[in-house]
């Protein structure tokens, strides 16, 4: 009877202590949830994401699993249905997201500018686009909002255009190929073309939209709300791997070398569009991005700013 007694102390105390005992043994909740598992594709707009996880060391509190996907609809659902529990997403779908009612919550943001509008050698000028097929990676993309403002800005009308979407590592191809006459995508990937001597640069995201949103660090709201400092934690991080990068501009390459398969040339070159400085999302700036998806009928109804982004999250 003393050994049994002694048994079941043992195991309420381990159950005080927050440990639950199953197939692999013990572990901890705090174990359990050290983790943060954060979807990604391998673009430079997602570099604080990735200077994240490289600059985190075994002692922290949290630590980031990187998982890489193939396309925008794929990492969506992966978030959508807690597969993961964040993502760097283009900050329209997630916006998106939230008006359907599904609980997504914005962070930070992946960067500033770093989008441009890429003609082919053939394309001196945008109004050269009428009657030619331009792509970009999801309708719901900073990238469709930056070619229409550019088309309305030149008097084309949107039926002039014939836009697809494409994976963003097929448009450098499908310019060289002549399948597709411009593209407007996520970095390394307008560089890459410019690189290969088939592309040049229409418009820069800068000119068209001063300060405009495109990606954006969301977690998923279930996982938000049951690990909420862990959240916290990978968010006051990344945030800080967004300084690192912008004070450590030289390492920049070396970080996104590592998750990107691009050559150096490239990724330098995409690099110099792009920046990671103060990468909150602010009222106003939000307020712009809503009222534009608004004009190009991407969205009906508008989360609120409170609704969309969790600035309990924030440090």
């Amino acid at each position: 009877m003393g050994k049994i007694r002694s048994a079941i102390l043992l195991l309420l105390l381990l159950g005080a202590a927050g440990w639950c005992l199953g197939p692999g043994g013990g572990q901890s909740v705090a174990e359990e949830t050290h983790r943060v598992r954060i979807a990604y594709l391998p673009i430079t707009h997602a570099l604080p994401l990735f200077a994240e996880k490289e600059l985190l060391t075994a002692d922290d509190d949290v630590q980031i699993e990187l998982i890489k996907y193939g396309s925008w609809p794929e990492l969506m659902d992966a978030l959508n249905t807690g597969k993961v529990d964040g993502a760097s997403v283009l900050i329209e779908l997630a916006v998106k997201a939230r008006e359907q009612g599904i609980d997504v919550r914005a962070a930070a943001l992946g960067h500033k500018d770093g989008n441009v509008i890429i003609g082919g050698n053939d394309i001196e000028k945008p109004e050269d686009l009428r009657g030619k097929i331009f792509a970009i990676p999801h309708k719901q993309s900073t990238h469709n909002l930056l070619l229409q403002q550019m088309l309305a800005e030149q008097g084309i009308k949107p039926n002039e255009v014939t836009v697809v979407e494409l994976s963003p590592p097929e448009m450098p191809a499908g310019l060289a190929q002549g399948q597709i006459a411009g593209y407007c995508v996520a970095e390394p990937f307008g560089a890459k073309a410019i690189a290969l001597g088939k592309g040049h640069i229409l418009a820069r995201a800068e000119e068209l939209w001063p300060d405009g949103l495109c990606c954006a660090l969301v977690f998923n709201g279930e996982f938000a709300d049951k690990h909420h400092e862990l959240t916290r934690q990978a968010t006051a991080k990344y945030l800080a791997a967004g300084q690192y990068l912008t004070e450590h501009e030289e390492e920049q390459p070396q970080i996104a070398r590592l998750y990107l398969k691009a050559k150096a040339k490239v990724v330098e070159m995409s690099l110099q569009l792009i920046r990671y400085d103060d990468l909150r999302i602010t009222p106003e700036a939000y307020a712009e991005l809503v009222k534009r998806m608004t004009a190009a009928k991407l969205i009906e109804r508008v989360p609120d700013y409170e609704d969309f982004v969790d600035k309990s999250l924030l440090p």
